[in-house]
């Protein structure tokens, strides 16, 4: 069923405090203030990107207002955490922040703190062990601003000592065999089932949020070994120690009779579904949006759809395939599902949109013309990944009558483009997507109208 079917907005005011409140701390920290140049011109990301949460008197000032009763007038709204109470905006992808008696803390989040202190060669005293759902740290030689780095493995706590994920050698194991599973080559039953058991037994095991956690770190791996652009990226941001954590949505595609077992899958693992997208009769697709609060992880599914299908719940009932493929289904039936053989059509990312298009294509990574360019969402795709295609789906294609002799020419000798890197950058709060515009950019994707360079 359909958990959160949410309108986002804008929120121009909370976000403009947050933003103020964080240059505040810039302002009187030097080691967070070369901190935030450094990630801009090293990685071509923002420090805002970056924050976890906010630790800040409740009382201070804030022209005039107390910080508590600014929040509480830009859309703040308190907010159990498992061990603390925050103040978070229901309609923004925002962080928290708590309110303390005197303490200034900002927490930024990564993949590991292990990566992040000797990529940083800091020292400093972990709390949490290796296998613990959170580990964090405070940075040494910051008196005045606490600044500490903290890693996730689905628990959103702070003062609690971080809980074991569970057995060290059993979650070893299980991880390795995730990494390594069987994706199921043309028979995406056997796929999914080889999936689905490997879900529940981390379920049983370690629990929904940290086994959904590990999985999409799997993901993220699977889908970087194969594109490039992915792989220069997170080059960039590992030299300063940080890894996939400015991840912002993972982008599945999915062929029609396969849909309902991806939802079924996502939600097995915590996943809830937020808003549905259809982009016209003429593009013929539509895209169901989920989110795993605990894990910090939204998934965008597509799948080729019709205006009429959208009015039901779809991603329940099941789709009836069709023998004529949109640009969705094509990708699918040249590549694999995305949630098995084929891997993340796309993973996107926070970024500051000009630096990180600009030093990108220093390093030979062009851009697709932006698809979305408002003030408040910019978003474009890193020029595609150019897969080879087996003979056996082009057999299966040609069969089918979905593609003629000249394209599974083409196809067998050119290939066809695979994955993207996403380069987004979010202002104003803004935590929904662009409907109209995303249209134009799936189009340009469809493997029959792109041609090799």
């Amino acid at each position: 069923m359909n958990d959160l079917i949410p309108t986002w907005h804008p929120q121009p005011q909370a976000a403009d405090l947050l933003e103020r409140l964080i240059e505040n701390l810039v302002s009187r920290s030097e080691p967070l203030a070369r901190f935030s140049a450094e990630l801009r011109e090293t990685t071509g990301t923002r420090l805002f990107d970056w924050v976890d949460h906010l630790a800040l008197p409740g009382d201070l000032d804030c022209e005039g207002q107390a910080l508590g009763d600014a929040l509480t007038s830009a859309g703040f709204v308190p907010t159990e955490r498992p061990d603390r109470r925050v103040l978070a905006h229901p309609g923004a992808l925002l962080p928290d922040v708590e309110l303390v008696e005197s303490e200034f803390r900002i927490v930024l989040k990564v993949d590991s703190v292990v990566d992040f202190l000797v990529a940083r060669g800091e020292r400093g005293a972990i709390v949490g062990g290796p296998f613990d759902r959170r580990r964090q740290v405070r940075l040494t030689g910051t008196d005045s601003i606490a600044i500490w780095v903290v890693e996730r493995h689905g628990d959103r706590g702070w003062y609690a000592s971080p809980p074991s994920i569970g057995d060290p050698r059993d979650y070893a194991d299980w991880f390795e065999r995730v990494r390594l599973r069987d994706r199921g080559g043309l028979d995406a039953e056997h796929g999914f089932a080889v999936a689905l058991s490997l879900i529940d037994e981390g379920n049983a095991k370690f629990g929904v949020d940290p086994s959904c956690s590990a999985f999409f770190e799997a993901e993220r791996s699977y889908w970087q070994v194969r594109n490039r652009a992915g792989r220069l990226q997170k080059g960039r941001q590992d030299r300063m120690g940080l890894g996939w954590a400015n991840h912002d949505h993972h982008t599945y595609r999915s062929s029609r009779e396969a849909f309902r077992s991806l939802i079924a899958a996502l939600e097995k693992m915590g996943f809830r579904r937020r808003e549905r997208f259809y982009a016209g009769r003429d593009a013929g697709w539509g895209a169901q949006v989920m989110e795993q609060p605990n894990a910090g992880i939204t998934i965008f599914a597509d799948v080729d759809l019709s205006a009429e299908e959208l009015q039901g719940d779809f991603a329940t009932e099941g789709l009836v395939p069709r023998s004529r493929f949109g640009t969705v289904g094509l990708w699918c039936a040249l590549h694999g599902e995305a949630f098995l053989e084929a891997g993340m059509h796309h993973l996107e990312c926070q970024f500051d949109f000009e630096s990180a298009r600009e030093q990108l294509a220093v390093m030979g990574v062009g851009s697709m013309a932006p698809f979305t360019n408002f003030d408040y969402l910019r978003q474009c795709f890193t020029e595609g990944e150019r897969w080879k295609v087996s003979p056996a789906r082009l057999e299966r294609l040609l069969s089918l009558g979905a593609i003629d002799a000249a394209q599974a020419e083409r196809f067998a000798r050119d290939g066809a483009v695979g994955s993207h890197l996403e380069i987004l950058e979010r202002n104003d709060g803004f935590k929904g997507f662009n409907q109209t515009g995303i249209s134009d950019i799936i189009l340009k994707t469809d493997p029959r109208v792109i041609r090799p360079h």
